[in-house]
């Protein structure tokens, strides 16, 4: 008996001490993982994290010393520093120069006896490849700047640059690191992020505001030329030992395609008539890398159906911006709002149909007056890529598209080795993607009331953008929920570029009264060959149409 009960002490007391092995083992396992956790949040702390959990007293000590080691050599820094800023920007503005200029150029340039503080940074590991340090800067400084400004007609201006204020994150990358002195081959600097940048402008002597157009003109020009010259993912490389920095250097990665489609509910900046918008588009601000639109003239809901290719660098952190402004002829072009589409967005391969909400300012969203929409289609195309999705665009300055080499395949899916081998040659202009359009009108929901009964005799007539052919269904008496289900076919000589416009009236004896309208591109039909679909009525109150959509190709080739 007495073996049986130091048996099972025995295996109470072995259990025990292997659960509590267990216990003790899991809980030094989870400490360690919660160790691990921590170090790595604090590894993708951001400036702005650290602002957050340091107050400034907190700072590391080695920030404080900088600042204070700059501000006691500023004075040095400032007299070198003044004449290699002026001989490098002189240049970059040269290149952003409005047209209302005919000349700038600086006649004085000191930085001022205030130095830039820094107030943040954040330090993170790109693997064994590199070391990412970032710093926040703030600066409000008592600059001397004078620039020499000449206009096109002549009149001579000394401008002075004053009261700049500006706070911004600079990106340090030591890459790559090696094994000698002092462990990294280049380093790379940026600014990743501007978050305030303000100054003002007067004319020595005078009143820049009594040149209309000037102060605008200069003020954009600044703000363009620090945007693009050295905000991120402009980057300056600075070689420290021997060797080959170019892949650090900025690089292509791919290709932005955008279908400016329309605009709705601008806001009219004309006292007598309407306006007559235009739309200014770029990922980056360039002169030669930005795109402008036609005009449509007296038009608050223009439809321009124009596609424009952009060149990509970084996708992770550009943006497409678009400003559509009125054009006044001779005057200045007055902007009537803005938008801008995070290029992070946007899938690889795949088009995303937008529409945006226009700003007065980018930066600052102070003010919330509706300006109005614009409509876009997106295509973002990596280098590489080209082959494995559809580019339903086409642009006649650049090579095929992929839509276009499968245009070109023969029945079984394979290329015609002829045109395989001349494709380098070719042009989208080459080919063309023509089919039928088939489009049934199957009902439309809470239309707008036209009768002095409440109700409406609805009918909807559809259209052709390029070819002018147009179609009607038959009218629906006395309802605000009409059922046509009737379809019709068009033949569609140029689908990439064509449009279906779908306009709604009211039957009346004497003639018909305008309900609103839906305007379609032919990319999603060609890409997805049927589908159905609710759209809103634009310029009515309320109203839905509700359209099944077909696409039968028909390619054909025409020889250059």
């Amino acid at each position: 008996m007495s073996f049986f009960i130091g048996l099972v002490l025995g295996i109470a007391f072995g259990v025990g001490l292997v659960a509590a092995f267990v216990h003790v083992e899991s809980s030094r396992s989870s400490r360690r993982c919660d160790l691990a956790s921590t170090i790595a949040a604090f590894a993708r702390m951001t400036v702005e994290d650290s602002r957050k959990l340091l107050p400034a007293q907190f700072y590391p000590s080695w920030l404080n010393w900088l600042n204070l080691e700059l501000t006691k050599i500023w004075p040095y820094v400032n007299e070198a520093a003044s004449e290699l800023i002026k001989g490098s920007v002189e240049p970059i503005l040269e290149q952003y120069r409005p047209m209302v200029l005919s000349s700038l150029k600086f006649s004085k340039l000191t930085l001022g006896t205030v130095a830039p503080q820094f107030t943040g940074v954040a330090i993170v590991e790109d693997g064994d490849s590199g070391i990412t340090m970032e710093l926040e800067m703030q600066w409000d400084g008592n600059p001397s700047i004078i620039l020499d400004v000449k206009t096109r007609v002549g009149v001579a201006l000394p401008v002075q640059v004053k009261n700049i204020g500006f706070t911004g994150v600079f990106r340090l990358i030591f890459k790559p690191l090696v094994g000698e002195f002092p462990c990294f081959g280049a380093v790379s600097y940026s600014l990743r992020e501007k978050k305030k940048l303000d100054f003002t402008l007067k004319v020595i002597g005078g009143d820049i505001s009594s040149i209309p157009g000037i102060s605008d003109a200069i003020e954009e020009m600044i703000r363009d030329a620090v945007e693009d010259s050295i905000t991120w993912p402009v980057r300056k490389v600075v070689p420290i030992l021997p060797g080959d920095y170019s892949d650090l250097e900025l690089k292509p990665v791919g290709t932005l395609e955008v279908k400016l489609v329309q605009a709705k509910e601008l806001t009219n900046k004309d006292v007598i008539g309407k306006s007559d918008p235009f739309a200014v588009l770029h990922v980056r601000p360039l002169r030669d890398r930005t795109r402008t639109s036609k005009t449509i003239n007296n038009q608050l809901n223009p439809v321009w159906n124009e596609h424009f290719e952009f060149v990509v660098e970084d996708a992770s952190t550009q943006h497409l911006v678009v400003k559509i402004y009125d054009d006044e002829g001779v005057q200045a072009s007055e902007l009537i709002g803005c938008a801008q589409v995070p290029l992070k967005d946007l899938q690889p391969g795949k088009v995303k149909d937008v529409w945006l909400k226009l700003v007065k300012d980018l930066e600052i969203q102070r003010d919330n007056k509706y300006r109005g929409q614009v409509h876009l289609e997106l295509l973002y195309c990596p280098y590489g890529m080209e082959n494995e999705f559809i580019n339903p665009f086409a642009n006649s300055k650049v090579s095929l598209t992929s839509l276009e080499k499968a245009l070109k395949s023969g029945t079984d899916g394979t290329e015609n080795a002829e045109i395989n081998r001349s494709s380098s040659t070719h042009r989208k202009s080459d080919v063309i993607v023509r089919g039928v359009l088939s489009v049934t009108v199957l009902s439309a929901e809470d239309l707008p009331a036209m009768d002095l009964m409440g109700k409406s005799d609805p009918f909807v007539v559809l259209h052709m953008k390029k070819t002018h052919i147009k179609n009607k269904t038959r009218v629906v008496n006395d309802t605000l929920n009409p059922a046509w289900n009737q379809t019709f076919d068009f033949v569609v000589e140029d689908g990439l570029h064509d449009m279906l416009i779908l306009e709604v009236y009211d039957h009346d004896t004497f003639g018909k009264n305008y309900m609103g309208r839906c305007i379609l591109t032919l990319t999603r039909v060609i890409l997805e060959g049927e589908y159905k679909d609710s759209y809103k009525l634009d310029e009515a109150k309320s109203g839905r149409l509700n359209l099944h959509l077909k696409w039968t190709p028909q390619p054909i080739f025409r020889d250059p």
